[in-house]
């Protein structure tokens, strides 16, 4: 666990003022000079009130965050993690509250609170590349969960840029595809959040300009107006059913005041045959948001039917007996093949329930 208190004097720092954190655990063997940059999730604050929330725990403060043991993408057995086990890996907490894209250099006076993302993301990769090594990598995978995914497609090609054109850079989304979509009461809410986090943070400037060239800026926190202009290969893993946008995007508290929906949104077994029949609908819309398989050679997919969020964390989702599978096909396999070359493949499951193998629920 490396608190980087060189990063304050940067003022690259999370929403308190506190140091930015990462865990690393060294590569070695055929993986001494490749390495896994994980992002970790845990939405947004659009407002002042949400991010000093978020002062008071591991989500804006680095005072909160405790060690971690690394699974899944970032687990170091060979049996439970064949492509990436003894690579460099790394886990990058997430402690800003935009996805790793801020930067105000006002502090907000009232609250005190620090909207320095972007600064945090590019102090850490610094720091790996320089102090640790991974200057000299020949493979790199950038990934992340939830909103580390979003960073993921987000700082994809920035990430690449880093790197000689003789090193090997590709980037994989867990759970970071967030639908600009219609929630049930016909509103746009999450581009509401979106265009809310970009004017607080001071997000803009680094979203990505072959995007922001092109729409407004809050449209390109949306990764289907992103991933079309992206220059590095990308992986998307994602639910059908993703459980934190059906909460968040499709039914959010404020479309659903009479709270018809509250059972649904925990338990997609519970949900009515009207709500699985705007659920079905979603599915159509999020799929149709996706690049269009064959558009892009180097694109993988994994898109299960699911009730999930987050699925390369955990060692039960990513690559173990039970694993949830697409076309005989679990995860962790389909995201080595694709990275390794043996096979690029753009897996979409059939729809709900058509899937024994989902393991329904949310992991950060």
């Amino acid at each position: 666990m490396v608190f980087l208190k060189n990063a304050v004097a940067k003022g690259a720092v999370c929403l308190d003022g506190s140091p930015p954190v990462y865990h690393f655990s060294a590569g070695s063997g055929s993986g001494a000079n490749n390495w896994v940059v994980h992002m970790e999730g845990g939405g947004w604050c659009r407002n002042t009130d949400e991010c000093a929330v978020r002062k008071g725990n591991f989500r804006g403060s680095s005072k909160f965050m405790r060690p971690l043991s690394f699974s899944g993408i970032l687990g170091g057995s060979q049996k439970s993690n064949p492509d990436f086990y003894n690579w460099n890996r790394v886990k990058v907490r997430y402690c800003d509250g935009s996805s790793f894209t801020g930067d105000v250099e006002a502090v907000e006076s009232g609250k005190n609170i620090y909207y320095r993302g972007f600064r945090v993301w590019r102090t850490i990769m610094d720091d790996l590349l320089t102090v640790r090594g991974m200057n000299k990598a020949q493979n790199v995978l950038l990934s992340g969960c939830s909103a580390g995914g979003l960073a993921a497609i987000l700082h994809c090609d920035r990430f690449h840029d880093l790197f000689p054109a003789t090193t090997k850079v590709k980037c994989f989304s867990d759970a970071g595809y967030f639908l600009d979509g219609k929630d049930i009461s016909g509103n746009n809410y999450a581009r509401s959040i979106y265009k809310n986090v970009v004017t607080l943070h001071g997000s803009a400037k680094n979203l990505p300009a072959s995007c922001t060239s092109k729409q407004p800026a809050e449209l390109c926190m949306f990764p289907q107006y992103v991933v079309p202009t992206l220059r590095t290969p990308l992986f998307i893993l994602n639910a059908a059913y993703d459980s934190w946008q059906i909460k968040n995007v499709l039914a959010p508290s404020p479309a659903d005041p009479k709270k018809t929906w509250a059972q649904c949104k925990l338990d997609i077994k519970s949900c009515s045959p009207s709500q699985l029949t705007t659920l079905q609908n979603f599915r159509t819309d999020f799929l149709a948001a996706l690049p269009k398989p064959g558009q892009s050679p180097s694109l993988g997919m994994f898109i299960d039917s699911c009730n999930a969020h987050c699925q390369s964390g955990a060692q039960d989702t990513w690559l173990a007996d039970g694993s949830p599978l697409v076309n005989k096909t679990q995860i962790g396999k389909a995201v080595g093949d694709w990275y390794n070359d043996r096979e690029v493949s753009q897996k979409i499951d059939c729809p709900y329930p058509c899937n024994p193998t989902c393991k329904n629920r949310e992991d950060d």
